[in-house]
């Protein structure tokens, strides 16, 4: 089996070519820069292109039975994923996998939420076998805050009091590689979850057990948030963000007990919780001083 993976050297996108490669798939990661596919596993091939070039898109997916489709987050985020759906359409690619969101449709006033819909519209409307994934706030963002975690002892991601059930991106990957090794979950849309929901709070004190030192929140002023967030992000995504975090400390992004039901049994096995993975990475962090 041959499968495109779009987004393949980012984190949630390399962990999936990583899944795909253990299952013997014939994996290709489609990159505007091949030198950032240096770390995936040798029998994952790149191809050079850009979804925002027509070229790339008539030509890209020939001879592909299925596509992980990641968009990243981006201006031309919906734009990028619909000429994906198109260049799919072309080329006859019969299985597909979507990252969306959870929850998408409760925030689409949300920009990278809101993206989302129209491609999640076209794939639904297309002929592929196709699943929709939508997963939570990704356990593996939080590799982002190391300087903040272990320099100044603050957990800086201002995700609030509500409860967001935070997913490990290697659950997401192995959802992706069912959807598309098998088929079992066409037409269909699987909500990808942690088995709880943290807070800002809970998180600090996690991170706190798993360093063996304080770590505070730095609380919910998304003022200062997005006033910080500047020295390493464009203003239209820090506003995006910012717009995600007031949507988190108003509503939350919590799952049903329904979903982590539904993951366990799509994967074999219960959510991979939060702790864990924090002590891991404490553990590597530990390791590679």
């Amino acid at each position: 089996m041959k499968v495109m993976v779009l987004g393949g050297t980012g984190n949630v996108g390399s962990q999936v070519v990583r899944e795909l490669v253990a299952r013997d798939v014939d994996v290709h990661v489609l990159t505007r820069n091949p030198d950032k596919a240096s770390g995936l596993p040798s029998g994952a091939r790149t191809v050079r292109g850009d979804l925002l070039d027509p070229s790339t898109v008539r030509s890209v997916f020939r001879g592909m039975d299925g596509v992980f489709l990641l968009n990243p987050v981006s201006p031309t985020e919906t734009h990028e994923g619909l000429m994906a759906v198109d260049g799919m359409r072309l080329s006859g690619v019969k299985r597909v996998a979507y990252l969306s969101v959870h929850h998408v449709d409760a925030a689409p006033h949300l920009p990278h939420f809101g993206s989302k819909i129209a491609v999640e519209t076209a794939v639904k409307a297309s002929p592929f076998e196709w699943t929709i994934l939508r997963p939570n706030n990704f356990y593996q963002n939080d590799a982002f805050f190391k300087d903040a975690l272990l320099q100044y002892g603050v957990y800086p991601q201002p995700i609030g009091d509500v409860g967001v059930s935070r997913v490990d991106i290697r659950d997401v990957a192995e959802a992706a590689a069912v959807a598309l090794t098998t088929g079992a979950r066409a037409g269909k849309t699987d909500n990808l979850v942690g088995p709880e929901a943290v807070t800002g709070k809970s998180t600090a004190e996690i991170w706190s057990r798993v360093l063996g030192r304080p770590i505070a929140y730095a609380g919910n002023d998304l003022d200062a948030w997005e006033k910080q967030s500047l020295r390493y992000l464009p203003a239209i995504l820090a506003f995006d963000f910012r717009l995600m975090y007031q949507f988190f400390q108003e509503e939350g992004l919590r799952a049903t007990a329904a979903d982590v039901e539904h993951q366990t049994k799509l994967l074999g096995h219960p959510p991979r919780r939060f702790e864990d993975y924090a002590r891991e990475t404490a553990a590597a962090w530990k390791a590679s001083k």
